[in-house]
């Protein structure tokens, strides 16, 4: 089965060329496990402008967890066209792409998140760390102190209950303050109380973004 993808690079014009956040051109990914493949996704198009909180909602494995890997550069679509903030992944480099996974990118995944062994302040100071910030362990309390997590900060992750270690996620998430953030089902954990503080602190991040 060949799929080819019908997007078209835009001329270039006098006008600079508006590019969104996240942009998804007719977007194929299609799983090879035997005869037949498994179509993840399906000549996706999505624009996610600067700034613009957008949920994806839909069944399990209708493909949202694979837009999520696509988008992060972690694979590569079958065909069709991502780019973020006007760059297209497909055209970078491996050290491209983990520039961009380092600096401009934050990522929260359902589980797995954290580093067991070290604590959730540690976990968050890396994670700022590796993205370049200075002051780094500051951040990571200030951000841990914002989501309720304060009195938790020096405990190691895998003493933490679900919910707490995916608050620190978010906190990580949000002390980096990336360009682009992408969460897989980041309250699934959370209780209520809890769900509606981060889903207020997201909403207040993401009206604070704006375009580079």
């Amino acid at each position: 089965m060949a799929v080819k993808s019908l997007y078209v690079e835009p001329a270039e014009g006098p006008e600079r060329v508006h590019w969104g956040a996240l942009e998804c051109h007719d977007v194929f990914k299609i799983f090879r496990g035997g005869p037949v493949g498994t179509v993840a996704l399906r000549g996706l198009d999505l624009m996610v402008e600067p700034g613009e909180m957008v949920a994806i909602l839909g069944p399990s494995g209708c493909g949202k967890s694979t837009l999520l890997t696509l988008a992060a550069g972690l694979d590569e679509p079958s065909a069709g066209e991502l780019r973020v903030w006007g760059r297209s992944l497909g055209r970078l480099d491996e050290a491209e792409l983990a520039a961009y996974r380092a600096r401009d990118l934050a990522i929260v995944f359902q589980s797995d998140n954290l580093w067991p062994a070290l604590s959730a302040q540690e976990n968050v100071a890396i994670s700022l760390r590796l993205a370049g910030h200075e002051r780094a362990e500051t951040a990571a309390a200030q951000s841990l102190a914002d989501f309720g997590l304060g009195e938790r900060r020096s405990h190691r992750a895998a003493a933490l209950s679900g919910g707490e270690q995916q608050r620190v996620a978010i906190a990580a998430a949000a002390a980096r303050r990336a360009r682009l953030v992408l969460a897989d089902e980041p309250t699934g954990e959370l209780d209520e109380h809890n769900e509606r503080s981060c889903s207020r602190r997201s909403r207040s991040w993401a009206a604070s973004m704006r375009a580079p």
